[in-house]
């Protein structure tokens, strides 16, 4: 009977190495070729190319949209109406009008009704909510604009079947405003594990089951792949399954919210690639917040990579 060569832990170590570096090689080979491709394709992919500005603070929008038609970008996200005359100007669009807020008290606390932790899923919020959002409704149909973001609010000890009651209560009373205006009212999928704790709407059949509760083609979801990742993974088979209930889409690169390039977990040309064939004629807006010293280069390289 042989015996077997001794373990060489040397060895062991060594071809573990090589693994490593041939599977970074290939990664790296993969999204060269992805961005060497969207250089020959130019603007003519089956992707509308977004970026939202919040993430390019120190930048102006002035040049945020300067710099991005050089590559391809035909929009900006998260814009409010005194933004729209500027994106305008540069003859791009916002894809995703950003949401209104109020400060109000309620029972004695000050809250900011409209933003991610205070929103649709308190019954006493809806009287604030919808006097702020049938202006903003109206303004972003009368600027070409036809999504506008909301949020579900945080838990705060409520449970996510009453949440989703209230939700589906107060939407309903801006459907008739959404209708008249050919607007589409969009609740974010956030992540409730890493940035936005106790959130309500974090996971995808939460979204999908509040959508068919409200039963209305002017509501649907905007479907975060940094945050769903986060939370379920699973982020093509989803968009497969549940894209009739997204109307817009966002990047980001995991963990970190950093690149969407080789140095994170996902492969973005695959995932555009699925949602181009769900028939999807909408937005991709990158994002993620940029590590690197040159901000602009790491969207031209984002935009370029979903380029499919």
């Amino acid at each position: 009977m042989e015996t077997s060569a001794p373990f060489s832990r040397r060895s062991f170590v060594s071809g573990c190495t090589a693994t490593v570096a041939a599977v970074a090689a290939s990664m790296n080979e993969r999204f060269a070729l992805a961005e060497e491709a969207a250089a020959k394709a130019g603007v003519a992919g089956k992707i509308k190319h977004s970026a939202c500005k919040w993430c390019y603070k120190d930048i102006s929008l002035d040049d945020l949209c300067t710099a991005g038609k050089q590559f391809g970008l035909e929009a900006i996200d998260l814009l409010g109406p005194e933004d729209f005359a500027t994106v305008k100007k540069h003859g791009m669009h916002c894809p995703m009008v950003t949401a209104p807020s109020a400060e109000v008290e309620i029972g004695g606390t000050k809250k900011k009704i409209g933003s991610i932790p205070d929103a649709f899923n308190r019954i006493e919020h809806h009287d604030t909510l919808v006097s702020i959002y049938e202006p903003l409704i109206k303004a972003s149909a009368e600027a070409g604009f036809t999504n506008v973001i909301c949020f579900s609010g945080n838990r705060g000890g409520l449970n996510d079947e009453q949440g989703m009651e209230n939700c589906a209560i107060g939407i309903k009373r801006l459907l008739s405003a959404c209708e008249k205006h050919g607007v589409t009212l969009t609740m974010e999928l956030l992540n409730s594990k890493v940035n936005h704790k106790d959130y309500m709407c974090d996971l995808s059949n939460w979204g999908v089951a509040l959508c068919e509760k409200v039963g209305s083609e002017h509501f649907k979801l905007l479907y975060d792949i940094y945050h769903m990742q986060l939370m379920e993974g699973d982020i093509i088979a989803t968009i497969q399954a549940k894209h009739q209930y997204f109307s817009h889409y966002h990047t980001g690169g995991v963990p970190g919210r950093a690149e969407i390039d080789e140095t994170q977990e996902l492969y973005y040309p695959a995932i555009m690639k699925a949602i181009v064939e769900t028939g999807y004629t909408g937005w991709v807006a990158q994002e993620f917040i940029p590590q690197r010293e040159d901000k602009i280069a790491s969207l031209k390289q984002a935009v370029g990579i979903c380029t499919v």
